[in-house]
This record gives C-alpha cells, sequence and structure tokens, in this order.
C-alpha cells in the first residue's frame, strides 16, 4: 500500500502542528533570544517531522523548517558575514545512528584503511566565530545562521578566556577560532538569584543566559558575568595533520580547550567515551548535552567534504532527552501517607532520558494551576533530578477546542472523606487516620529499608493487608499469623513464615529507625540519629518541649514543632504503647562520650567534592571528633568544609560569615 492510501487528516493535521511549532521556537531562539522549547525537545519534534515527511513526501512544503537552511540574525546587531561558515552538525542519537554514520563516509572514502576519531563534549552554550589579524582579536562574532552572524567584538573582549592577543611571535595574517561560550553552574545560579532579588525574570537555562549576556548593550555585564570559552576549530595558515594537533596548538595560542577531549582508536571506544559521559556528565561545572565526534585525519577531512547542510567527517551524538513532548490524556491524584493528595499526569507514553514515562507528577493545586493544565493539552515533562518525571510547560498554542481547566477533587479519592488545604501550605491533604491510602503509605514506609527493612513487606503485599483489613496500622504487623498470610492471593506456606520471621527480626532494629519509620514529618533518617542521640528514650522525646527539640543542633523550629505536636496526638500514644508491648526497641544509646578536641560540640556542614575523603567519611571523622554533621547551612553551622564546584551553601556561608574550611583544615581542627 502506498503512502497516499495510507495518509490520514490526522497525520496532516500533526505535521502542520509540528510545522507551526517548530518555525515560532526557530524565530524565538534565533531572532528574539527567548527560546520556549530546549534543544532536546526540539531536535525530538524535529525529528518526528522529519519522519512523517519521508514516509509522506507529499507533505513537504518550501516552508518546512526541514527545507530551511537557517534564520536570520536580530536586527539591532550588526550583521556581518563570517569569512569561513559555521556549519552544523548532524544528530545522531544512539550507538545505530554512529554506525550508520560510519558505514556512509567509509563509502565515500572506500581506499582509507587507517583513521581515528576525536570526542570532545558538547558544550550546552552559544557558538562564536573569533578573527585574529597578525595575531590580535580583531572580529567576535555570534553563529546566526552560520553565513551571517552578529558583531559581538566588544563583548567577546569581556570574555577573560579568550586571549586578546596570540601567544605566538609571529603568527599569520588571518587566524579563525570557533567555539563555544558558556557559564558555568554556580556562576549561572549566581546570576539568577542576583535577578530575582532584583524583581527580573529568571533566565530558563545556561545556555539561555549566556545567549543573553552576549548580546548585551554594556560590555560591563558580560564581564560581571564571568563567562567562560572553550575553543574547538582553528583554521591556521600552516601544516596541522590532525584535529588532536589543533586542538594543542590552540592551548598554546592561549586558548582553553576541554580537558576531556579523547582521541579514540575505532568506533567501539568512541560509543564507550559517550557511554561514559552520559552519566558522568552530571559530575562536571557545566553543562553538556552530547558528545562532537571528528574525524582526526584533517587530510581525510578535506576528501570528505560537506553535504548541502553538514560535514560528512564530524556529527554530534546528542543524550537522550532531558524533556520531551507528549499528551496529557489524563489527570488523577494520589495520596501519600502524609495525606497530601498530589495530582498525577497519565501521560501518552514517551521516551525520556532512556526511559519510557506514562506518568509525571503535577505537585500540588498551585502548580497545576499555574501550569493551566488541561486533558489533551500538549505539555513538556522533564525528570526533576533526573529520577522523577514532572510536568514543566504546557504549549497552549497546541490545545485542543473545548479543553476544560482542572479541578482539585473536594473529596479525598481513597476514602471519601472532606479533603483540606492549610493556609500555610500549598498541598491538599485528607486528614482522615483511617484512609486507607494513608495506611498504606504508613506500612510501606516502616518496612523500607532505611526504616525497619523487613525483607517481603512491600508495595503489594501492604496493599492485600489493607484491602483486606488484616491490618489497621503498623503495630498490627507485629500481631500477624502464618494462617492470616495464608488467606492472602499467591501467598504460599514457605512465604508467610519468612514474612513472619522478617518481621519479628525487626523488632531488633534501633531506636534510630524505628524513629525514622513513624513517618513523622520532616524527620529523615539523618534527623532520627541525631534526635535519638539527644533523646536516646521514646519518653525522653515524648516529653521534650518544642524548645528543647530546637536546641539540637540542625533543628530549626519548623521542625521542632512537628515532632512535638506527633507524640502529642493520642492515636500516636497508642501506637507507641503498642509497638512497646510488641517488643520494638524505642530506646538506645545516649550520645557517646567523645574525646575533647577543637570541634567538640561544633556544628558541621560539607560541599563539594573533597581531595580524599569521601563526604561520609569526612562526616564519620568529625563525628568521632565530638563535633555534628548536618546536612544544611543556618545560623548555628560553626563551619563549612568547602571541595570542589562548592555552591550555594558556600554563598550562604559566606553571607552569614560562617568559618570556610578546606579538607586539609579539617583535619588539623581535628588532629588538635
Amino acid at each position: 500500500m502506498d503512502s497516499v492510501a495510507r495518509l490520514t487528516p490526522e497525520i496532516q493535521q500533526r505535521v502542520q502542528e509540528l510545522k507551526r511549532l517548530l518555525q515560532k521556537a526557530s524565530y524565538e531562539y534565533y531572532v528574539l533570544d527567548a527560546p520556549t522549547i530546549d534543544d532536546a525537545v526540539y531536535d525530538r519534534l524535529y525529528r518526528e517531522l522529519q519522519t512523517l515527511e519521508t514516509q509522506y513526501p507529499e507533505l513537504i512544503s518550501p516552508d518546512s523548517p526541514t527545507q530551511r537552511v537557517g534564520e536570520r540574525p536580530a536586527s539591532q546587531f550588526t550583521s556581518v558575514k563570517h569569512n569561513i561558515p559555521l556549519y552544523s552538525l548532524e544528530n545522531a542519537f544512539g550507538n545505530d545512528d554512529l554506525a550508520i554514520w560510519e558505514q556512509r563516509w567509509r563509502k565515500v572514502a572506500a581506499d582509507v584503511s587507517e583513521f581515528d576519531y576525536i570526542c570532545e563534549l558538547k558544550i550546552d552554550g552559544n557558538a562564536i566565530a573569533l578573527t585574529y589579524k597578525n595575531g590580535v582579536l580583531v572580529r567576535g562574532a555570534t553563529r546566526g545562521d552560520g553565513i551571517t552572524g552578529e558583531e559581538i567584538t566588544q563583548n567577546v573582549r569581556a570574555i577573560k578566556s579568550i586571549p586578546l592577543r596570540l601567544n605566538l611571535e609571529n603568527p599569520p595574517e588571518i587566524v579563525e577560532v570557533r567555539g563555544e561560550a558558556f557559564l558555568s553552574l554556580d556562576t549561572f545560579e549566581k546570576i539568577n538569584r542576583d535577578r530575582e532579588k532584583a524583581g527580573e525574570s529568571l533566565f530558563a537555562n545556561p545556555r539561555n543566559a549566556t545567549a543573553g549576556t552576549l548580546r548585551q548593550l554594556d560590555s560591563r555585564i558580560v564581564a560581571a558575568r564571568q563567562l567562560d570559552f572553550f575553543a574547538y576549530t582553528l583554521h591556521f595558515p600552516g601544516e596541522l595533520a590532525t584535529q588532536w594537533d589543533a586542538l594543542e596548538l590552540l592551548k598554546q595560542l592561549g586558548f582553553r580547550v576541554n580537558p576531556e577531549r579523547s582521541c579514540c582508536a575505532n568506533l567501539q571506544a568512541v560509543q564507550e567515551y559517550c557511554d561514559r559521559w552520559s552519566t558522568d556528565r552530571t559530575k562536571l561545572r557545566y553543562m553538556t548535552d552530547g558528545v562532537v565526534i571528528k574525524i582526526n585525519s584533517l587530510a581525510l577531512q578535506e576528501k570528505l567534504g560537506f553535504t548541502q547542510k553538514f560535514p560528512r567527517w564530524a556529527i554530534a551524538l546528542k543524550y537522550p532527552a532531558e524533556e520531551a513532548p507528549t499528551i496529557l490524556e489524563n489527570i488523577g491524584v494520589n495520596v501519600g501517607r502524609t495525606g497530601a493528595i498530589t495530582p498525577v499526569a497519565e501521560l501518552r507514553p514517551v521516551l525520556l532520558a532512556g526511559t519510557t514515562v506514562s506518568r509525571a507528577t503535577l505537585h500540588n493545586r498551585d502548580r497545576v494551576a499555574e501550569l493551566d493544565c488541561r486533558i489533551g493539552d500538549t505539555v513538556i515533562i522533564r525528570k526533576a533530578g533526573e529520577i522523577i518525571p514532572e510536568v514543566v510547560r504546557v504549549l497552549k498554542e497546541l490545545r485542543p477546542a473545548g479543553a476544560q481547566p482542572y479541578q482539585m477533587p473536594s473529596h479525598c479519592p481513597e476514602c471519601g472523606e472532606p479533603v483540606v488545604k492549610p493556609e500555610d501550605e500549598a498541598v491538599t491533604r485528607c486528614i482522615n487516620a483511617s484512609c486507607p491510602a494513608i495506611l498504606r503509605g504508613a506500612l510501606t514506609h516502616w518496612a523500607s529499608r532505611d526504616a525497619l527493612d523487613i525483607n517481603g513487606v512491600g508495595e503489594k503485599l501492604v496493599a492485600q493487608l489493607v484491602d483486606s483489613r488484616i491490618v489497621h496500622s503498623v503495630a498490627d504487623l507485629y500481631d500477624l499469623s502464618i494462617e492470616q498470610l495464608l488467606t492472602l492471593e499467591r501467598m504460599g506456606k514457605k512465604s508467610a513464615e519468612k514474612i513472619v520471621t522478617a518481621i519479628q527480626h525487626s523488632k531488633a532494629q534501633p531506636w534510630s529507625r524505628v524513629l525514622y519509620g513513624l513517618g513523622i514529618r520532616h524527620i529523615g533518617s539523618v534527623n532520627a540519629q541525631t534526635l535519638t542521640q539527644a533523646f536516646p528514650k521514646v519518653e525522653l522525646l515524648a516529653q521534650a518541649t518544642p524548645e528543647q527539640i530546637e536546641a539540637v543542633p540542625g533543628f530549626g523550629s519548623e521542625i521542632a514543632q512537628s515532632v512535638s505536636e506527633w507524640f502529642q496526638n493520642h492515636g500516636n500514644q497508642e501506637l507507641i504503647d503498642r509497638l512497646r508491648q510488641a517488643g520494638v526497641q524505642l530506646e538506645g544509646e545516649a550520645a557517646p562520650v567523645v574525646r575533647e578536641t577543637a570541634i567538640a560540640g561544633k556544628v558541621f556542614v560539607i560541599t563539594g567534592t573533597l581531595p580524599t575523603l569521601k563526604r561520609d567519611e569526612a562526616k564519620a571523622l568529625i563525628q568521632e571528633a565530638g563535633g555534628k554533621a548536618t546536612d544544611s547551612v543556618s545560623k548555628k553551622t560553626d563551619y563549612l568544609v568547602a571541595g570542589e564546584e562548592a555552591g550555594s551553601k558556600l554563598e550562604k556561608a559566606q553571607t552569614l560569615g560562617i568559618t570556610i574550611l578546606s579538607e586539609a583544615e579539617l583535619m588539623e581542627l581535628i588532629q588538635a
């Protein structure tokens, strides 16, 4: 069957939607410098359009983004023609694409038997073309459409990592350099904090901020924002044999080149390099969204030449999208163990960062209202912290007719009781202590690895125990019999025996794990350990006033009030009594007596990467010497131990006048 027979009105409509969205995004990116769609999302939409046009060639039109060479630069800057065009790179999205690329260029150079590749991290910034005349910087320009850009020489001069004069005694008359201007993550965060204080809109990402900085009319602002620069291409009238030689010469001329570059003997080595940096890139102080692979031999590059749009000798491997567009098919809600009712986006399945995603959090009622999510919307989803999918934007221009605003439920979908929204919280809650969802969450948390660590008691078993009304609280777990468990579906005798044994063994877990397992708001595993050292018996903690709890290093009034209120609740008091009767550990050893040291009683926070110690090792040394190690900087913090890539914690500590220590200075204090 040919493509005409398969063509449907829905496909035609989708192609038109993609064209309109991509054209709008292209204008915002190249002309306005105010993009609303990140590169990864643009790439996904572009490939979808490209695929549809390949399947249905009759849908290709002159105005399609796939037929466009480039956009014009913004009009308020002087346009300049590049001495040497800046070509785009073809994109690869996996090892299969790389293999196809290699097969393709080797057909053009079939007589070549020996070759290698250079891999360079693809910096998520803005490309710049530099011209040096007789060794002196005379022009800096943005990439623009690759043929014509905008002259930004004064701003380029403000970037300290770009030399104003080449480090060469007898430079050629003309030298052309290409590279990427970018902002470090720490600098980007500082810029946004300053903008927030000034009441200005925040930059969406470091690349956005870099583009806005390069187009400032006042070069003093550019200097203050501390842009950085990596050079990666050199047009030099001399005998250079390889791309590696060019990078080494760039270093000699005074440029920074990316230190993570690598020479790879074959495609397998390239793929191993790409795989490694797909995870290790999170450790970098700047953003990178892929790897640029170039044939090392400049002679082979020249032989292969260019297609109409791309060099044949280079390709960019793009990492799996951190963001992706999809359709919001429904909005449901989850009820958590604290009663928090969280709206959840039910999505048309989409591949995101290597996994298929069909659900994403919408956080709370305020966030839903802010996004104005409606069923049928095209939404952009992102993995928050590369783990939890969340909806970050709605493409309202693609909204279907008649889509209605979403209303949060007035009653809990689990128990039917009315929900409430405390004035001081954004979260809507079910406050029915008997709600099955709250009970399921409490039981699952109690049995989790960091709490009582009860092997075999997971979400599926917990759901059966609650639905069958065998268990009504965590204390009921300790009354479970093998006979009761055997009434559940797919439960054999051996499994039941193992579960009962695991529950009985959990009684020996220390008091700190029990406290964490109780699920008190704001009490994580670290806070639980700290509290149980300060209050080694449950009775001491239950009788403590908020002021006494707040006196514990690292605790504020909100946490202290939460703990105090929990123990004042009659139902919670009954739970503690039942756990005591079951034989669960509700007391432990008091904080150990430590030797007198210079840091005894002092509060430390560790940030960044230390030269020799892991963070847990440093914390253990501090605690052994009588100090306290906490995770957040406050007025109670005495010392901040700062390693490489220390971020916002370092700035906050400096603002509060807290003493900053290196690892070596910390060791001197401990040994004093």
